[in-house]
């Protein structure tokens, strides 16, 4: 068994509106949703079922996942 910590990278999708998430940490991980609290539970359920279906034991009670969400806003300029 290992230590292990899994970073989620989320983004908005502009286009579908929605909230995509994926990982290079474990395989299969593709979630969406339309908030972000949404995209949270949806990625929470598949790492865990992922982990158990990949076969990626842990030497830690509860294993980290870090979700990093990135969006961005726009404002209008007001010089332009």
């Amino acid at each position: 068994m290992k230590s292990m910590s899994i970073l989620v990278r989320a983004f908005w999708d502009g286009e579908a509106s929605v909230w995509v998430a994926t990982s290079n940490d474990i395989d299969g991980l593709a979630v969406e949703a339309g908030s972000v609290e949404e995209l949270e539970a949806k990625v929470l359920t598949a790492v865990a079922d992922l982990i158990e279906l990949n076969g990626s034991p842990s030497d830690l009670p509860e294993i980290p996942v870090h979700i990093m969400a990135e969006h961005v806003a726009k404002i209008p300029n007001p010089f332009f």
